[in-house]
């Protein structure tokens, strides 16, 4: 199996990745930071908002089972990508909408899909999402891996990861794994 790597910033890393873990075909998920400046920046750091990263989740997904174009529509579909800096009552750049490519091709998936939902006006807002090459990549501290997994009924949770798994398993119940 040949996989391939597309990182995700949806505001807070714990929701979007409670999310891709459920995914069929997302073979790792891992949460991190990137498109920032500072090397190796811890969580503290990152919520200053004076890093430049943004909270991400990075996916391997093997492109036989799930194209990129099902990763991006679940991806729309949990997150608002209208909010500039913002997801919910999470605000900062760290929790900006952005796509972090690894190849030219997915750069071009992704473009155009934020294209197609601008001129649809599927949101009945302009779309946001920064479409970027992945830069400078660093995994976040242990404790945030699988946080809702972990941790179901800590109140950011049940309030916020919780209500996103559940409209991705409505949503997508042929992607969910089982």
């Amino acid at each position: 199996m040949s996989t391939q790597t597309i990182v995700l910033g949806g505001g807070c890393f714990w929701c979007t990745e409670a999310v891709f873990v459920k995914v069929r075909g997302v073979t790792d998920v891992e949460s991190g930071y990137s498109n920032g400046q500072t090397e190796r920046p811890s969580y503290e750091q990152v919520c200053t908002g004076m890093t430049g990263h943004n909270e991400v989740v990075r996916l391997e997904y093997d492109p036989d089972a799930i194209g990129l174009r099902e990763i991006l529509e679940i991806f729309f579909l949990i997150h608002d990508p209208t909010t500039l800096n913002r997801q919910g009552n999470d605000t900062g750049t760290q929790y900006r909408s952005g796509i972090y490519t690894t190849t030219p091709a997915q750069q071009q998936v992704a473009e155009a899909m934020v294209r197609q939902l601008n001129d649809d006006k599927v949101f009945g807002a302009p779309v946001v999402t920064e479409v970027q090459p992945l830069r400078n990549y660093w995994p976040a501290e242990d404790y945030h891996q699988d946080f809702f997994e972990k941790n179901p009924y800590q109140g950011y949770c049940m309030a916020v990861a919780a209500p996103k798994v559940a409209k991705f398993r409505k949503t997508f119940a042929d992607r969910v794994k089982a």
